[in-house]
């Protein structure tokens, strides 16, 4: 591995595997979040002094958003026609947002289990423009393992 102690990963070396494949081409990850509830309750100390506690609640489901530029990846395009209709059984699936060294060595792994896309909103088109399109997906997943 090419870091060092204190080294940050950098932002640009990255990359978005689902169900073990690789997605072609990527302009932006973005957005993962999880959410999980706070218990919070009182007590009484046996010295009569309140006493407020926290613990972890149920975890609540996740999301993440990927922008990318609109090409013909027919597989991608698949997996977003398959969620948008409603075939559950097919549309789920394993994803893997990975964080990557300066040598593009994996060194963090975001592990999406569930993951559908539940959105996909693409960039405007207009006259004389001059810019790439692109796609912004999000993908909602039911659980997210760090490695």
């Amino acid at each position: 591995m090419s870091l060092q102690p204190g080294d940050a990963l950098a932002a640009h070396n990255f990359g978005l595997q689902i169900d073990g494949v690789t997605v072609e081409y990527l302009q932006e990850v973005g957005g993962l979040s999880l959410e999980q509830d706070v218990i919070e309750y009182q007590q009484v100390s046996a010295n009569g002094r309140p006493v407020t506690k926290k613990m972890p609640g149920t975890k609540k489901a996740g999301e993440a958003s990927v922008t990318r530029g609109m090409t013909q990846s027919s597989a991608f395009t698949e997996w977003i026609n398959e969620s948008l209709a409603g075939n559950m059984a097919s549309a789920r699936k394993n994803a893997t947002i990975m964080l990557m060294d300066y040598q593009y060595n994996p060194v963090k792994r975001y592990n999406m289990t569930n993951a559908w896309c539940s959105k996909v909103e693409s960039s405007g088109v207009k006259a004389g423009d001059a810019s790439a399109l692109t796609e912004q997906v999000t993908i909602t997943f039911e659980e997210l393992t760090i490695e």
